[in-house]
Parts: C-alpha cells; sequence; structure tokens
C-alpha cells in the first residue's frame, strides 16, 4: 500500500495543487474539531504529537506513543471519524529534549523515542536532530554532517522497528520520512530581535547541500535504501509567529527556493509555524510547493479564545445564582502559570504589564501547556457542568462568539458549550482547508 502523503507528493508533482494540514496537538476540544470538520470531505487526518508532548517518559501530557494512538482512535469512535483515514505523526523526533544532556544519552533517549512511536503506529516520521547538543558548538562540531548522521541513526532505528512491527501486523505500512537541517523551534520564536531583523528564507544552496547531506549519510549508515521513504524537507519559508507578531509568507522572497524543488520528483517541503497565516497566504505556500502544512499553537488559541468567550457567559448567567460554585477558569489558568512559569517565560518578556497581558492572549498560547494540570482541567469541566443544562440566549452568544451565533441562526449549529468552543477552533482549521483544497465529498444521489 502507498502512503497516502508519498502518493499527495505524486499527485502535486504531476500538476495538483493539492496539500494536507497537520494538526500539530493534544487537545481534545482540537482533535475533535478537525475531526468533525474532517469527517464529510475527501481528506485524511494527520494528527502529530510533538517529541515534548508525548515521549516513552510520558512528556509534559503524560502519555507515551501508544496512549497517543488509543487516544485518537478513541476520539475517532466518538466523533465518528473513520479510523482509516487517520495519518499518525511524530513531529520533532529526536534529541530535543535532551539537547543539555550528554550527547550519548541523549541519542539514545531519542533512538528509544523514535523505535516507541514507529512500534506504536506512527507513520510519518519527522527525524529532527537539528539542534545543537551539548558541547557541540564549543567542539566545533556542529554542522549539516553531523545533523545528518544523528538522522540516519535514527532512521535506521525506525527500520528496524518497522520490520518488528510487520511481525506482529503484517499490513502495517512503511512510515515516510520528513527531513531537515534549518528547523523552527517547536511553539514559535523566543527572541524579539527576530522580529526587529526579520527572517531569512532558507538559501538554495543551503537546501540542496541539506539533501545531499542527508542522502549521503543514509548511504554511509546502512539505510540508502530507505531513502524512497524521504517526502519531505523542512526549509524555512520566512513565515513564524511570535506573541504578538506574525511574519506573513512572501511567495517574492521564496522564488528562489521554490524554483529549486523542481529538481526534485520526490520531494515536497514541510512547513512548520504556519500558525495565523491569512487563507491566501497559505494557499500560496500550497501552490509553491509546502503541501504539508503544520499548525498547533493557532489552534489551541483558538480553544482559548473560545473558553475564555464561554467563561464570560458563564459569569453573566450564573454569577448571581447562590446554588452555583462559579468555574472561575480564565483566573485559575492564570493562577497556574504564575504559580510556575517555566513554560513561558523565555516566551514572554517586556513589562508587567505586557506579560500578564501575554500569559492570556499571546498568540505564542504557552496557557497550552497548563490546560493538564489538574486544577485547570477541574475548572474547564466545571465550567462547561455548569452549563450543560442551561439554554444559551442567543443574544449573550451573540455578544462573545458572533460567528457562532450566525451559525446558529442557520441552523448549523447547536447551542451548547462544547459545540461553540470547538467551532471556534474551526475556523482557525477552516483556513487550511481552503488552502489544501480539501471538499465536501459528494454523496451520490439515489434516483
Amino acid at each position: 500500500m502507498v502512503h497516502p502523503i508519498k502518493d499527495m507528493v505524486t499527485r502535486y508533482k504531476n500538476g495538483e495543487n493539492i496539500g494536507i494540514v497537520s494538526v500539530c496537538c493534544s487537545n481534545q476540544f482540537v482533535i475533535e474539531a478537525a475531526m468533525e470538520r474532517l469527517k464529510g470531505t475527501n481528506s485524511p487526518l494527520l494528527v502529530e504529537s510533538t517529541a515534548n508532548q508525548v515521549d516513552q517518559f510520558g512528556g509534559y501530557t503524560g502519555m507515551k506513543p501508544k496512549d497517543y494512538v488509543n487516544y485518537i482512535y478513541k476520539l475517532a469512535e466518538k466523533t465518528g471519524f473513520p479510523k482509516e483515514r487517520i495519518i499518525l505523526g511524530g513531529d520533532h523526533l529526536g534529541p530535543l529534549t535532551w539537547k543539555n544532556i550528554d550527547p550519548r544519552e541523549a541519542m539514545e533517549n531519542a533512538k528509544n523515542l523514535v523505535r516507541e512511536y514507529v512500534l506504536a503506529g506512527f507513520t510519518k516520521i519527522h527525524l529532527d536532530t537539528s539542534m545543537p547538543l551539548k558541547g557541540d558548538i564549543e567542539k566545533g562540531l556542529y554542522d549539516d554532517s553531523l545533523i545528518a548522521n544523528r538522522a540516519s541513526v535514527l532512521c535506521k532505528i525506525a527500520e528496524e522497528a518497522y520490520i518488528e512491527l510487520l511481525q506482529k501486523d503484517e499490513n502495517a505500512i512503511h512510515p515516510v520520512y520528513v527531513i531537515g537541517s534549518e528547523v523552527p523551534i517547536p511553539g514559535g520564536a523566543q527572541a524579539e530581535e527576530e522580529e526587529e531583523e526579520g527572517l531569512q528564507v532558507t538559501k538554495v544552496e543551503n537546501f540542496k547541500n541539506t539533501i545531499e547531506t542527508f542522502k549521503q549519510a543514509f548511504e554511509s549508515f546502512g539505510v540508502g535504501d530507505s531513502w524512497q521513504y524521504v517526502v519531505g524537507v523542512v526549509v524555512q519559508p520566512g513565515v513564524e509567529f511570535s506573541s504578538d507578531h506574525v511574519w506573513e509568507y512572501d511567495r517574492e522572497a521564496a522564488k528562489d527556493l521554490v524554483a529549486a524543488l523542481d529538481d526534485y520528483e520526490n520531494l515536497v517541503f514541510e512547513a512548520h509555524s504556519t500558525d495565523y497565516q491569512t487563507p491566501k497566504a497559505l494557499k500560496e505556500m500550497v501552490e509553491d510547493g509546502f503541501i504539508i502544512l503544520k499548525v498547533g499553537p493557532a489552534l489551541t488559541y483558538g480553544f482559548r479564545e473560545g473558553a475564555f468567550a464561554v467563561n464570560a457567559m458563564e459569569n453573566e448567567l450564573l454569577k448571581y445564582d447562590s446554588n452555583i460554585e462559579l468555574s472561575n477558569f480564565i483566573e485559575i489558568l492564570d493562577f497556574s502559570m504564575v504559580k510556575d512559569p517555566k513554560d513561558w517565560k523565555n516566551h514572554y518578556s517586556g513589562t508587567g504589564d505586557k506579560i500578564k497581558l501575554d500569559r492570556k492572549y499571546s498568540l505564542s498560547d504557552r496557557c497550552r501547556y497548563y490546560l493538564p494540570k489538574e486544577e485547570v482541567n477541574f475548572a474547564l469541566e466545571k465550567m462547561l457542568e455548569n452549563l450543560k443544562d442551561v439554554n444559551l440566549p442567543i443574544t449573550l452568544v451573540s455578544q462573545f462568539m458572533h460567528t457562532q451565533y450566525k451559525k446558529h441562526r442557520e441552523g448549523k449549529l447547536d447551542l451548547t458549550a462544547e459545540d461553540l468552543i470547538k467551532d471556534r477552533i474551526g475556523e482557525y482549521i477552516d483556513d487550511y482547508l481552503y488552502a489544501t483544497d480539501v471538499v465536501e465529498e459528494k454523496i451520490p444521489q439515489l434516483c
């Protein structure tokens, strides 16, 4: 069986402006919103977990790779999304979260990480060894060759894990790989100076050097035959976002890089940090060869917007009811962030007032790291429970979620707290469905 993404690459190379959105997230509302948006379309759902979210130790979600697979399949069963249309991807698989320990130990952890992902059934593997490990720079070792060699080691582990998987499941599909040496860090830009200087599109010579270096390394490490499964290269197309700034795609600035892609008949670009790009920009990116569009923080940002709006409705409706304990979701989320700042302190800077604003409203959406925490999740569940049997007045919905109000008036949306939040997330997903040319399936009419 040909991997669906390999098929997409072939179709793109044959002239179709086709692409796929990669939902990089573990948030239940986000996953369900994506499934519900895609259920009636002609597109598979590519959902990816990142190395810091899900790993062999549990990541910040508490899930190991197999746990994440089971979690996604349970949500598919709940929403009625066909399991066979799900593509599971592993994002930034490598020594990302262990870059400050001994490199040998970091790479051993990375090997085990990749192995567990493949054995769990993930079939799109982003081999990311682009980050310098402890001592690399000081010893003058860090270059494309080192990055490619480490990626080749991980590819070999992935290939061995696939052979092991075949012994349990003879129908297991061979994973495809994404490589790269100019890989944006997960979660958006951290430094304000980047906003001032702007982003540099990957140079053509660097792109070509990456491909040749990786190809040679694959041969050297005995996985030359696996090169046929490399479908994408991560480059910098000039898009990124920070706490309150978005770098827009400029196809003129990327034209030389885009033209260079024609030299490689089986490769496309994978674009990271496409969050908050306009629908027009996203469509131009797909047309230019960035057919795998990764998005994550924008989707949890949409969740945060929806949850804050629902919290405002809860307060308006129930604040005078002595029998109801309000959830205080917004306050508890912010308190949790203040209590444990490690997941946002490197992303937010400036005055105290600005930091307070960023904790709630930043495009970087670092509050997503706090949603799994017990007190925050309890507040969210309390809010939903408080509103479960409440008839939300259309006037209040119009005040806080006017787009959803209009959809309700058109008979397209129920006024439940869960549906309102998921539809808010869906607004961001819709931009990607437009860009990747996803269309509603035509249901044959019976005569």
